[in-house]
């Protein structure tokens, strides 16, 4: 749809405008299945277990940014580069005087900061989440001097989750916490009126033409078409006993009801994503999906949903454009 300002948004909230949407990350896709094929080591459950908890604890600043009632422009997950160096930042928000940049935890537990040093309460160092956020806005402050803007930004770390504590917290104004997040919201919206111009639109559309695209098969613990299981997972639970019918696919552990037809799509998505080197052809999906018996059945998807490249036994499948 089309926004106020003139460019293609994606979605709207109360007065505000979203640029650009929070989606799952890729590695977070990659790594949910992962973590259902094959058996992870620690470090890597550890990572994919950080990943879940971030992007829940994102949407939890989103459904509260969702009370905001003035106008703004809002860009979430922009990956920025400045010298060489990448830099994420969670959610941003584009009003009349100024810029807001927010960094979110959902940091759960007791921790405590000693000596500008972060820890968790058992005695585990992890990075400093102030340090982070203050990197990022030096670096979005070179970003901008470069390309000519001049908003102030005002920078935030929020912690969202209510199970979080922060003893010997230092007395930072740009640090909420769980208890001040509805005081924070009331004062968001005690600010003067916001009237957004072109200036405000260019300023987004320049952070969307920067906005870089994540690598995340970098980050992935090693795996192999013959390492991980095959068959088709509940799109809901993950679980592999479902039950595969000719019209309707049940998971029998979350009774979770699917058209078969769109299980098998997805299984052909899981298998895009882990694998995007290898060509799809019928057998390869016949043998990745498993539970599916009639070969026919294979073939009739692909030949429903992709483009067929090749005649005979050379034939495989692509997306289409």
């Amino acid at each position: 749809m089309y926004g106020k300002s003139g460019f293609i948004v994606i979605g709207e909230r109360s007065d505000s405008l979203i640029v650009k949407s929070r989606q799952v990350s890729g590695e977070l896709k990659l790594m949910r299945i992962l973590n259902a094929r094959m058996e992870l080591e620690d470090k890597d459950k550890q990572n994919y277990f950080n990943l879940e908890k971030g992007f829940e604890g994102e949407l939890k600043f989103d459904a509260l940014m969702t009370n905001l009632q003035q106008e703004r422009l809002i860009l979430n997950d922009l990956l920025l580069e400045k010298n060489t160096t990448k830099f994420q930042i969670d959610s941003f928000h584009i009003a009349q005087a100024t810029v807001y940049h927010f960094e979110v935890k959902n940091f759960e537990g007791d921790y405590y900061i000693e000596k500008d040093r972060f820890f968790t309460y058992s005695g585990k160092e992890v990075l400093n989440p102030l340090h982070q956020l203050r990197r990022s806005e030096t670096l979005l402050r070179q970003v901008f001097q470069n390309s000519g803007f001049s908003f102030p930004i005002e920078s935030y770390l929020i912690f969202v989750n209510p199970s979080f504590t922060l003893y010997q917290a230092p007395k930072d104004p740009y640090i909420i916490f769980p208890t001040q997040l509805d005081r924070f919201l009331l004062k968001m919206n005690r600010a003067p009126s916001s009237n957004l111009n072109t200036r405000h639109t260019k300023l987004a559309e320049k952070l969307l033409a920067l906005h870089q695209i994540d690598d995340p098969y970098k980050r992935l613990p090693l795996y192999s078409f013959e390492g991980v299981r095959k068959g088709v997972m509940c799109g809901s639970c993950y679980s592999f006993d479902v039950s595969v019918g000719e019209y309707y696919t049940i998971c029998n552990d979350c009774k979770c009801t699917e058209e078969s037809d769109n299980a098998i799509l997805r299984s052909i998505s899981e298998f895009q994503l882990l694998f995007p080197e290898r060509k799809i052809t019928t057998s390869i999906i016949y043998d990745w999906c498993e539970v599916i018996k009639s070969v026919k059945t294979i073939r009739r998807n692909l030949a429903k949903n992709f483009k067929q490249i090749g005649y005979g036994k050379w034939v495989y499948y692509e997306n289409r454009n």
